[in-house]
């Protein structure tokens, strides 16, 4: 098997590449990242001469490139992850999330149709279901109501992918998971975010009343799951891939505070942002029961492992924060401090 892997040097896409040469040793990875403020190639430097993976940094946007690639690679099967990804960004700046989302990933589809893949996965979110109540979980039958220009526009990328097997018979599965969490998370993200601002005795900004519900999912599981619905998956499914580990945001940042021995008084609620969901909670039955995955570990197990790999890995957190991040940082979250 010949994959190619879309934003393989993001958070979840480095982990995947890893897992794939791990679990697959005989495929070949072709590794496909723009390297944006979010790609890291330095999380894959361990496969450094590795023939197996073939790093190209690229736009998905650019369909010569994409042809090009399945051509010389003969991929047979498009492993999608590739997308501006955080909730922030797409309300400071909504029309790169619709040009990377949407028409990246219908330049991604039209490539593989005209080149007759065996697949296409396309990795989503929970979010394109919007917010739940105080109980009950989003079904793959639940109704999409996205509420971020962030997740509206994963919304409109698992619509076309879905429209490309229904019209085009392209070989499409969709998944969409809960928060993922662990080793080479950009620090902007909640649990990163923590650990950092913790580790320098700086303020930690939580939303709201710290109320808003999650359900997590370390980055290996998903990588995992991912790796069944690749290979077992139903042409045109859709599969919801949850930890089963719901928490309260405030809750989590207590037991990285609790980690790490710092004090609850470094937490600081600050104004909520625009159209923040309250609650997500994803129910995993389908993929369990179709595919046979389940999550390998606790809530628990992954976020003491977690914190202590950005505790152990300073170096690569400090470059990972440029000069961009604290500028993106002090945009964000320094007025609502104030307040």
């Amino acid at each position: 098997m010949n994959v190619l892997v879309t934003g393989g040097c993001g958070f979840i896409g480095s982990n995947l590449v890893k897992y794939l040469r791990k679990h697959r040793p005989e495929w070949k990875v072709v590794n496909l990242d723009k390297l944006t403020y979010a790609g890291n190639l330095e999380n894959l430097s361990e496969l450094e001469g590795d023939p197996k993976h073939v790093f190209v940094r690229g736009d998905i946007g650019s369909q010569d490139l994409i042809e090009h690639l399945l051509v010389q690679h003969s991929i047979d099967a498009v492993m999608h992850l590739a997308a501006e990804s955080h909730v922030d960004r797409s309300i400071l700046g909504p029309e790169v999330f619709v040009t990377t989302n949407v028409l990246g990933t219908q330049r991604l589809l039209e490539a593989a149709r005209s080149r007759g893949l065996k697949r296409f996965l396309m990795v989503s979110t929970d979010e394109v279901y919007g917010s739940l109540g105080p109980t009950g979980a989003f079904t793959e039958q639940s109704p999409l109501q996205p509420s971020s220009p962030y997740s509206s526009s994963k919304t409109s990328s698992d619509l076309i992918s879905l429209a490309y097997h229904h019209t085009f018979g392209l070989d499409v599965v969709v998944t969409r998971c809960s928060n993922n969490y662990g080793r080479y998370q950009f620090p902007e993200k909640l649990i990163p975010l923590m650990v950092v601002n913790a580790l320098h005795d700086k303020p930690l900004p939580v939303y709201g009343d710290g109320g808003n519900v999650r359900d997590w999912l370390h980055v290996e599981d998903h990588c995992s799951a991912l790796l069944h619905a690749l290979e077992k998956g139903k042409a045109g499914e859709v599969y919801n891939i949850g930890g089963g580990a719901e928490r309260k945001n405030i809750d989590i940042v207590k037991a990285v505070l609790g980690l790490l021995g710092k004090p609850e008084s470094l937490i600081k609620f600050v104004k909520d942002r625009p159209g923040h969901d309250r609650r997500y909670a994803i129910d995993p039955s389908k993929i369990k029961a179709e595919l046979g995955w389940t999550p390998s570990q606790t809530f628990e197990q992954g976020l003491a492992e977690t914190v202590k790999w950005y505790v152990d890995h300073p170096s690569w957190w400090e470059r990972v924060m440029s000069g961009t991040y604290r500028q993106y940082f002090e945009t964000q979250y320094r007025a609502r401090l104030k307040g």
